[in-house]
């Protein structure tokens, strides 16, 4: 410990605990909110993209395909400077992040979805269609819910890759964990302990993820570690 006080201020670092606290936080509850929207938004993605309809599976394909082929930080910028421009209004540093990563989120949301609704047996459908459920109640009754189960490792790896991607919100003046590190430079000019202890917050943030992630693999049924990516 001492060899490591001679490289590294944990006093300092002490002074922005509440600091990081609100970072922290900041950081859980916008991903929180990003990752509701995203699954929401991502299922209905996902049933465009599986649709009959030419016009429609079409739509969904090209939205994934540009969000997916364009990175992150210029679709924050486009919307942040972009929306305003184009309706009139602005929303706020928040609201514009929230935005921007639940549009950026939502393709791959869907085709995780996607993925898990082609893994259920058809027959489980002709069944519920034989009971005489129609197309939506089999869909949202039988298919989802099964669906949704099967994909829960690969959403919360993505959901890691979300918690990661808010870092980026700190370009639009929003204070989140990434905002804590950087604050805490522009005060201090020691870039180590800003930068070391913001990289180990969110060290800790992926940790619970895999705690988490163990806990809900084994309440379905699958006791085996498998780590998010």
């Amino acid at each position: 410990m001492e060899f490591l006080s001679n490289y590294f201020n944990f006093r300092i670092v002490g002074q922005y605990t509440d600091v990081f606290i609100e970072g922290v936080l900041t950081t859980l509850v916008l991903a929180g909110i990003c990752l509701v929207l995203s699954i929401f938004f991502g299922i209905f993605v996902a049933l465009m993209r599986m649709s009959s309809n030419p016009f429609v599976w079409r739509t969904a394909a090209a939205y994934i395909q540009i969000i997916r082929s364009t990175p992150l930080l210029i679709q924050i910028y486009l919307i942040y400077y972009g929306l305003p421009f184009l309706i009139g209004n602005f929303f706020g540093e928040e609201a514009t992040a929230i935005i921007a990563l639940t549009i950026h989120s939502t393709p791959y949301m869907a085709e995780i979805i996607r993925a898990g609704i082609a893994s259920i047996d058809r027959g489980q459908s002709e069944g519920a269609m034989s009971v005489g459920m129609n197309k939506m109640q089999n869909m949202f009754y039988i298919v989802l819910p099964q669906a949704l189960a099967n994909v829960v490792p690969p959403m919360l790896g993505q959901t890691a890759v979300l918690i990661k991607d808010t870092s980026l919100f700190s370009i639009i003046a929003v204070f989140e964990l990434m905002g804590a590190g950087l604050r805490m430079y522009s005060e201090t000019v020691i870039a180590t302990e800003s930068y070391v202890t913001t990289a180990v917050c969110y060290l800790l943030i992926y940790m619970m993820m895999l705690v988490f992630s163990n806990i809900v693999q084994k309440q379905l049924g699958g006791g085996a570690w498998q780590t998010a990516h």
